[in-house]
């Protein structure tokens, strides 16, 4: 579960549904995929949104490898409502991801299959993968074209010690931030978020 191998899962995708350029927005994991690909094959990205998350490692502020842990502590009885099911997965998650917001985004990954609630994404591939998940892969060509940095003004993921590597490697980035999200920039203003990316993009 590397950047430069969810990298190939996204192109062998864009081939197989006969798009040769594209826009390409990514949140967290998925801007640091974004970004690989970009940084890879900069032919097939027109331009680049980078949703809280920058070309550095996360690994001093991600409290990540907690959630995952937390996530795979969870214990659901079988045959529970789906409602009843998330509501005793919110409570035994609510220790150690205490941002409301943040647990329901979580949720939305929780899911019943024949009877019993598991997690949909691959928490074992995830948890053995956290070295990379954490950090960014090692590029030294420029992706040329256009791309937008757009962080929440309350997460500490876009750092003003980011911006270097950033303009290294991004060199015609503009850097945003949302006034009042925090890392989950898409569902904490979502109207905002919404307007920042279309003001980004080219017209039409």
């Amino acid at each position: 579960m590397t950047y430069e191998a969810m990298s190939l899962d996204v192109q062998h995708l864009l081939t197989r549904l006969g798009i040769t350029k594209c826009i390409l927005l990514g949140h967290s994991m998925g801007g640091k995929t974004a970004m690989t690909l970009a940084l890879q094959r900069p032919d097939l990205v027109e331009c680049l949104i980078s949703v809280d998350i920058g070309p550095t490692s996360t690994a001093p502020v991600s409290e990540f490898s907690a959630y995952i842990s937390a996530m795979k502590s969870v214990k659901i009885p079988d045959g529970l409502p789906r409602s009843a099911a998330r509501q005793l997965a919110d409570h035994q998650l609510r220790s150690v991801v205490q941002h409301p917001q943040l647990r329901q985004f979580l949720l939305t990954n929780l899911v019943e299959v024949e009877g019993h609630y598991v997690w949909r994404v691959n928490l074992d591939a995830i948890s053995q993968h956290l070295v990379d998940i954490m950090n960014f892969p090692v590029f030294h060509k420029p992706y040329p074209g256009p791309a937008l940095f757009l962080g929440g003004s309350d997460s500490p993921y876009i750092r003003s010690q980011d911006y270097p590597e950033i303009q290294r490697l991004f060199p015609k980035a503009d850097v945003q931030y949302i006034a009042g999200a925090g890392h989950i920039v898409h569902q904490d203003k979502f109207g905002e978020f919404i307007t920042a990316v279309l003001n980004f993009l080219p017209p039409p």
